[in-house]
């Protein structure tokens, strides 16, 4: 078998495991004494968790300064955050949170040695402006499991309204210097929530695996998060809120979509959560999680017309399938059905809303279908395609 060339991206270091928050003070301490710290809004500190690390890292002589983060980022909370922050010579900023969050934080340790807004970097809305790469180090702490933002090199900040955006601040240097993941904080977080983070890590591997950038490498990667994601979605969001070990699969899933998305892009999905989530006030986990079974449905749909026999895309969908059911992957045919089968169901189990909830109705899907894009979809849709996508999951 011939392996086609390919290039793996850096990953940051990696610290898993429960209880690994309380190391924080430690990591955070080997950069310096000044850092900057990026939140949510108030779940954090609600638990008092907040107060003791900041505790912690007071008797260490180091001084804590915070931005609070409501919603998805937007350039304008990014500037805002930066120029109160820009002289104070952070030696570090951590983000624990959301993806939102951590994309926040990510951007702010980007910003906060240059000079200028972030909006001049910004891929297809700036000014074309190319960053240095040159940041502040950062940390990422997530608090939920499914962007796998704490993995990758992009920062997405987002305008929402008729004229809105979801872009990304891009660069290498960009990847988090230390990820820690740390089960037991995402526990607390709300079961719909949970669901749509976990659809959204599940839309993330599923579209790295049948990517047509693909590689053995994200292969491995996708399939190893694909087969926590079959185990422990379910039970998270549902009778087994509180089983650390299953909060602990999602954790590494959401990471592992991170590093395959990172190395091998993402499909139709993630291509129409850009307009989407510009155009009108959507989480990105639920655009995701609402259209992830038409998405698989049309993809195999369109490859059976192509013919079933060896069609490689065809046996991946198969695989994960087979995977999923638990049955034999060589009857193609069968696994697809079982795969499509089973997100349907999972997305009806979890109760995710349908677009329609948010505002969104038949006179928006001409725009949203000419501003989406197929990235590395395995088949390439038609804008009637995408339209006829969206429609079913008005």
């Amino acid at each position: 078998m011939v392996i086609e060339s390919f290039v793996f991206a850096n990953t940051p270091k990696v610290v898993f495991g429960a209880g690994t928050f309380g190391k924080l003070d430690d990591i955070i301490s080997q950069y310096g004494e000044k850092v900057l710290i990026v939140t949510g809004g108030s779940s954090l500190r609600a638990t008092g968790q907040y107060e003791e690390l900041c505790d912690r890292l007071r008797k260490r002589s180091m001084q804590v300064f915070d931005v609070a983060v409501k919603g998805e980022p937007s350039p304008a909370l990014i500037d805002e955050a930066v120029e109160r922050h820009r002289h104070k010579q952070i030696d570090a900023v951590l983000a624990i949170g959301g993806g939102s969050v951590l994309d926040a934080g990510k951007a702010i340790s980007a910003m906060l040695l240059q000079d200028d807004s972030v909006m001049a970097y910004l891929e297809g809305v700036g000014k074309g402006k190319k960053h240095t790469g040159t940041k502040v180090p950062f940390i990422a702490v997530p608090t939920t499991s499914g962007t796998g933002s704490e993995a990758t090199k992009n920062a997405v900040l987002s305008q929402i309204g008729e004229k809105g955006f979801k872009k990304s601040l891009r660069h290498d240097r960009f990847v988090p210097d230390i990820a820690v993941l740390d089960p037991m904080l995402t526990i607390s977080c709300p079961p719909d929530v949970t669901a749509a983070s976990g659809l959204d890590a599940f839309t993330q591997l599923l579209g790295a695996y049948v990517s047509v950038q693909a590689s053995p490498m994200t292969d491995a990667v996708a399939l190893s998060g694909l087969h926590y994601i079959k185990e422990c979605l379910i039970p998270v969001c549902t009778t087994e809120a509180d089983n650390v070990n299953a909060r602990a699969g999602m954790a590494y899933a959401s990471l592992m979509s991170g590093i395959a998305l990172a190395n091998a892009g993402l499909g139709i999905v993630h291509g129409l959560a850009s307009p989407v989530g510009g155009y009108f006030d959507i989480p990105h986990g639920v655009v995701c999680g609402t259209l992830v079974g038409e998405a698989v449905k049309m993809n195999i749909g369109l490859l059976r017309q192509e013919g079933v026999g060896e069609n490689p895309y065809l046996k991946k969908y198969a695989k994960v399938g087979a995977m999923v059911a638990g049955t034999d992957e060589n009857d193609v045919e069968r696994c697809c059905e079982q795969l499509i089968a089973a997100v349907e169901e999972w997305i009806k189990v979890l109760k995710i809303p349908r677009l329609g909830k948010y505002g969104i109705s038949k006179h928006d899907l001409d725009k949203i279908a000419e501003a989406a894009g197929n990235k590395n979809n395995p088949v390439q849709l038609e804008k009637e395609q995408i339209m006829q996508l969206l429609l079913n999951r008005l």
